[in-house]
């Protein structure tokens, strides 16, 4: 089995496994962030997900600057990722140097160093509940066959979430989703403290915080409240604090 094969195996499987009535949905799409990263060689990846109300909010996204473009999309309504949510069908520009329908968006796309971007929705039948975004800082198309990897990732994170509906009410789901949606504020604050305390930016921050909770076999949010907190002993923020494995 190749290293993308091991990769795509172990990331479904990762999903399957969050198939439980109490599971950490931050942590399940940071790990399929990171994973996309990784299988598809991209720069970077942002997961947006929908409120209750039909809003978008930026759930994930492998680095600040990244989330920072995100919001930005979210903010003036303008961008491949909420083109996507709308039509519900994959939206990609090949060459954001070139004309596109959202000129501010692709500008500050531009600065950071994204030469295309590939949106794909989070939808099963009449089910939409956000977007999968790749930004590559190459221009060029999508090979078919990581379309195809993108889009079946993109459905297998629909599916994690949507199966809780199964088990309970639709109210449940929303209230599920919007847990998630303020678990990323608990994050958030959780890699600010890391970052000032152990003199590192957020981004190896977050990965710090990652690591750890994968260390200790922890939910992603427990560990950031307790960052938040201050309630971890010395030698755990000792570990926290050290260089990653």
């Amino acid at each position: 089995m190749t290293s993308r094969e091991g990769l795509l195996a172990d990331t479904f499987l990762g999903l399957a496994d969050t198939l439980v009535d109490d599971f950490d949905v931050a942590d399940a799409l940071m790990t399929l962030s990171t994973r996309c990263v990784e299988i598809l060689g991209a720069e970077a990846t942002g997961i947006l997900l929908a409120d209750p109300q039909g809003h978008l909010k930026v759930m994930v996204a492998s680095s600040e600057a990244t989330g920072v473009l995100e919001l930005f999309q979210v903010q003036n309504e303008e961008g491949p990722c909420l083109d996507s949510y709308r039509s519900r069908v994959p939206v990609s520009h090949d060459d954001l140097r070139r004309a596109n329908p959202w000129p501010r968006f692709s500008q500050r796309a531009l600065d950071i160093g994204f030469l295309s971007v590939h949106a794909f929705p989070m939808v099963v039948r009449s089910s939409v509940l956000g977007t999968m975004n790749l930004f590559m800082a190459h221009p060029g198309p999508l090979a078919p066959a990581d379309a195809e990897v993108a889009q079946a990732l993109a459905h297998a994170a629909t599916l994690t979430l949507l199966q809780q509906e199964a088990a309970a009410s639709s109210h449940r789901l929303a209230a599920q989703l919007q847990g998630a949606l303020n678990s990323r504020v608990t994050i958030e604050q959780a890699k600010g403290v890391i970052s000032e305390l152990a003199h590192i930016d957020t981004d190896e921050a977050f990965l710090r915080l990652h690591s750890f909770a994968r260390n200790h076999n922890a939910k992603l949010t427990d560990v950031a409240s307790r960052v938040v907190h201050r309630s971890l002993v010395d030698r755990e923020l000792a570990e926290m604090f050290s260089t990653r494995s």
